[in-house]
């Protein structure tokens, strides 16, 4: 790739670089018809918002260039916040290494703060077991068997990930906490950016302000936001997690309680539900979040998929399909 290129776009990209854009690009300043901006946008706004969008796109390009680019390691770094944690057998005092395929362990009075190699840090709250699986340039990933741990990332999506007995957690860059308890269940919150949740039937992607809950054998829940009605969040646990009996009830409580900033709930149920309760949500969503030119209502009871991640854009997000089948090692 010629270095001009991430400067004033001139000369050949490199593959990477571009893939990086393509994925971003959904961020770009779309106009106050979208549900992410405000009514009315400044004249400063209108012309600094595309600029500095383009800017933090080249930004990240770049980083993620270089840090694709950047050997493995075979240890992480870790720092003894507070207490004596264990790595492996051996009490940790002061700062160490973490081994990949090693286990991080706090009690009652400890805590820690691990390097995730050049992308970022988590730091470890009591009671907590984390193991590092890979320290890899393109897989930089760790297990919580059970604890809290708090992750900041800073870099491109799906370079940094979390096992859980629930779920897989794929960071889109972003800062979020995510806990576990001892039977498996979990529940990640994001203070900023993305983060997805996948297992083999499930894919939630969850916004800054957002929670969801994980379930093992069910997988992620659906997102939601704490200020949602304590009927929608009942609801939404018995719809993700609750028996079939319970399904319809919770359904029409959840369509009845969801306000216009719950939309992102009720398009990820889109991908779990039935034919006939798609097309109840299909008619809750459109006052909500109106559909994109060609977005129907059969389209959507058939599930068809484009309609679905078209639906997604309008909310200024690419769908959880979208981002799981986007690697960096492609």
């Amino acid at each position: 790739m010629s270095d001009d290129y991430l400067w004033d776009r001139s000369g050949a990209p490199d593959s990477e670089v571009e893939r990086l854009e393509e994925l971003l690009s959904q961020y770009r300043h779309r106009g106050p018809d979208t549900l992410a901006l405000p009514a009315r946008v400044s004249f400063f706004g209108s012309w600094l918002r595309p600029l500095a969008a383009f800017a933090a796109v080249v930004l990240l390009a770049a980083a993620g260039f270089w840090l694709l680019r950047s050997p493995s390691s075979s240890s992480w770094e870790v720092v003894s916040l507070a207490g004596t944690p264990r790595v492996g057998s051996e009490a940790l005092e002061g700062t160490g290494r973490l081994p990949v395929g090693e286990w991080l362990e706090t009690d009652a009075a400890s805590r820690a703060r691990i390097s995730v190699g050049l992308i970022g840090t988590v730091e470890v709250e009591p009671h907590s077991r984390l193991q590092l699986v890979r320290a890899q340039a393109r897989d930089h990933r760790l297990a919580l068997a059970r604890g809290r741990m708090r992750a900041r990332i800073w870099a491109p999506p799906r370079l940094f990930f979390v096992e859980t007995p629930a779920a897989l957690a794929v960071d889109l860059g972003c800062v979020y906490t995510l806990e576990v308890d001892a039977a498996g269940a979990g529940l990640l919150r994001v203070e900023s950016g993305w983060v997805q949740l996948e297992s083999e039937s499930r894919e939630s992607v969850v916004p800054a302000g957002a929670v969801a809950a994980m379930s093992p054998g069910a997988g992620p829940g659906a997102p939601y936001y704490p200020e949602a009605t304590e009927a929608f969040k009942a609801s939404l646990m018995t719809l993700d997690f609750g028996g079939a009996q319970d399904r319809a009830a919770a359904l029409s409580i959840l369509l009845a309680e969801t306000r216009r900033e719950d939309s992102i709930t009720l398009l990820t149920q889109l991908a779990r539900l039935e034919a006939e309760d798609r097309g109840r949500v299909y008619d809750r969503l459109a006052v909500l979040l109106p559909p994109p030119v060609g977005v129907t209502r059969e389209g959507i009871v058939r599930g068809e998929q484009k309609m679905i991640d078209d639906w997604w854009t309008r909310l200024g997000v690419a769908s959880p399909r979208k981002w799981k089948f986007w690697t960096s090692a492609d």
